[in-house]
């Protein structure tokens, strides 16, 4: 998708490939890719005037989490910033990257398999009981929402993007731990979502601290 980013490709281009032999995840993790599951990227172009790019990781966890919703009713939920977790169990993963004008974003959603990770609890569609779902009839219904949910955020702004999200993710007052790039970690209380996109922890003597990047745990 880099390549054909640099060569010009629109939005509205996607690739999805069958497995990945070096799928990666968040802060350079492997991502273990067999067949079955759900590996696919696409492209936003940032124009003048588009709100902030980080905050397209916003728009792509709605627009997952409405695909997945479709399948498992109110059986998921968003944890910042745009991992989808079926109670304490990652389902699915995006990360985004830059190249030019191009906002690069890779989507990966267990959806027949998932890895055994020490320490890290997983799960898929299937062993959630979608049994019926599949990595291409998946990307049928992500692409459209995906399209759907950035004209919004591109013509109404963070705002309804922001109450999207929240209406999605884990409830105000979920434990949160939080490692930070720095090592520095920090534990809290789910308080909301700035303006920004920024998470922000109500930390245990009252006060509040915005989250600008790191690694989110349900605790």
């Amino acid at each position: 998708m880099k390549a054909l980013a640099e060569d010009g490709a629109g939005e509205g281009t996607w690739l999805r490939a069958e497995r990945q032999s070096g799928g990666r995840g968040r802060l350079g993790r492997d991502w273990e890719s067999p067949a079955g599951n759900l590996y696919c990227s696409t492209l936003v172009r940032v124009r003048p005037g588009d709100p902030a790019p980080p905050s397209l990781a916003l728009v792509t966890a709605i627009a997952v989490h409405k695909a997945i919703d479709s399948l498992l009713p109110g059986r998921t939920q968003i944890k910042w910033p745009n991992d989808i977790m079926a109670g304490p169990a990652k389902l699915c993963g995006m990360l985004l990257e830059r190249t030019g004008d191009a906002i690069i974003i890779g989507i990966g959603v267990n959806v027949m398999a998932h890895p055994e990770i020490p320490g890290r609890a997983t799960t898929s569609l299937w062993a959630l009981g979608a049994v019926d779902s599949t990595a291409a009839t998946l990307l049928d219904s992500i692409a459209p929402a995906f399209a759907d949910t950035v004209h919004s955020w591109r013509t109404y702004g963070l705002d309804p993007i922001r109450a999207r999200w929240i209406a999605a993710a884990h409830s105000p007052g979920t434990p949160l731990r939080v490692s930070l790039p720095d090592g520095e970690i920090v534990e809290g209380r789910f308080d909301d979502l700035s303006s920004g996109g920024e998470l922000i922890l109500r930390l245990d003597n009252g006060t509040t601290r915005a989250i600008h990047a790191g690694d989110v745990f349900l605790v």
